[in-house]
């Protein structure tokens, strides 16, 4: 299980990527600066390190910056044989609310187009990096965890829910689509549990991510200082001794009563069906048989958002169910290239206006129906890029992908 690489660099590595302190310096329990930027914090011992996701003020979401700076970090902590396993957490009342999609806005109406390739595809390969990682990796999850939060921690071998963790995957609220990995660990969950998020944009508790293997372990938060307190203590590399520990703080804990876990028989046949529009005949079908509130607002939500949105989202699920991680990242950039570009439509920046620049949440989405969407307007999103664009290498042949 501990499967380290040593690396007689790593030291000096460490010592460039912390801006020059020397080991004993580097080994001190305290917050440390990241190359004079403070969006990604530090704390670390002789044995382990912890990564703090630091823009409170925007929930943590993700910059490119941000993204290679984990990379780079991740990097030679899997190299440095003194470090057992690593921690994530955010500041503030969130773990990380996502991308940082208002910025890519702005680049987008600014004409910066090659900015936004540059985010997606730094986030991506973190994410690669993340999913492949040799060592331990323990999420707190204590917060808002939503879009490419999820994706920075899922992929990763245990993922910590609290009672105060929100996830969600709202992307087709803002005329887009689940990436950041979504596509495979959504697809890989129980049943058709995965098109329901991807589709609705709707959230989970931290009970219901544990219920349905999203999250790992269960813990109330104000067990996460005592959590980190013994982590910090434990030396070790080994997957089972972080499991234990992880363990000895967990709660038991289930999905309150109205959690749509207790609705899986009619969740999946509902969105079993191969189209959106065959999903939504059903949803339809059953709210006459029952009456029940669940199909009432599923439907509601279904009609709000981005109806391409829904079609390809659709599609990247059910594609992801059998591809790998690596694979699913690497059509997911080929999509969100396409989704930024405005080729087929202007859906990602009229869905962010409407709920994060101007807020009147009413987007104006094009083509404004399902029976508007063709066939060829999805291909486009999952279609090869241009020969003059390169599309996302991962570091396939050095790490190892999974399915």
């Amino acid at each position: 299980m501990a499967r380290l690489k040593a690396a007689s660099s790593s030291l000096s590595v460490l010592r460039r990527i912390l801006g020059g302190r020397t080991s004993i310096q580097c080994q001190c329990r305290r917050t440390i600066s990241s190359d004079l930027n403070d969006e990604v914090l530090v704390e670390g011992n002789s044995h382990s390190r912890t990564a703090i996701l630091h823009r409170p003020p925007a929930l943590n979401a993700l910059n490119t910056s941000m993204g290679a700076l984990l990379q780079k970090y991740y990097k030679c902590w899997e190299d440095d044989p003194n470090v057992g396993f690593v921690m994530m957490k955010g500041s503030g009342k969130a773990f990380c609310a996502g991308g940082d999609i208002v910025t890519l806005y702005r680049q987008i109406n600014k004409g910066k187009i090659e900015e936004c390739k540059e985010f997606f595809w730094t986030l991506y390969t973190f994410i690669y990096v993340l999913g492949t990682y040799l060592k331990p990796h323990v999420a707190l999850l204590n917060g808002i965890t939503m879009g490419g939060g999820g994706g920075v921690s899922i992929p990763g071998t245990f993922r910590v829910a609290t009672e105060k963790t929100v996830f969600a995957t709202p992307e087709t609220m803002i005329g887009f689509h689940p990436d950041a990995g979504a596509s495979f660990y959504l697809s890989h969950l129980p049943g058709h549990i995965g098109e329901y998020l991807a589709l609705t944009s709707k959230s989970l508790s931290g009970a219901e991510m544990l219920a349905c293997g999203l999250a790992t372990h269960y813990s109330l938060s104000t067990k996460l200082p005592q959590i980190e307190e013994h982590l910090v203590n434990l030396v070790s590399d080994d997957f089972s001794v972080v499991e234990t520990s992880l363990q000895e703080f967990a709660d038991v804990v289930s999905p309150d009563s109205m959690s749509v876990l207790h609705r899986l028989e009619i969740l999946n046949k509902c969105f079993g069906h191969g189209t959106v529009e065959e999903i939504i005949d059903s949803l339809e079908d059953e709210a006459t048989k029952t009456d029940h509130a669940w199909c009432a607002s599923t439907l509601k939500r279904l009609r709000e958002v981005s109806p391409l949105s829904l079609k390809v989202s659709l599609r990247s699920i059910r594609e992801g169910r059998y591809q790998t991680l690596d694979q699913c990242l690497a059509r997911e950039y080929r999509m969100s290239l396409q989704g930024i570009s405005g080729k087929v439509s202007n859906d990602f920046q009229e869905g962010v206006r409407a709920r994060m620049v101007d807020r009147d949440f009413s987007p104006k989405w094009d083509p404004p129906s399902l029976d508007r969407v063709s066939k060829d307007m999805v291909d486009e999103y999952f279609s090869p890029l241009s020969v003059s664009e390169p599309e996302l290498e991962l570091p396939t042949k050095q790490r190892e992908a999974f399915s």
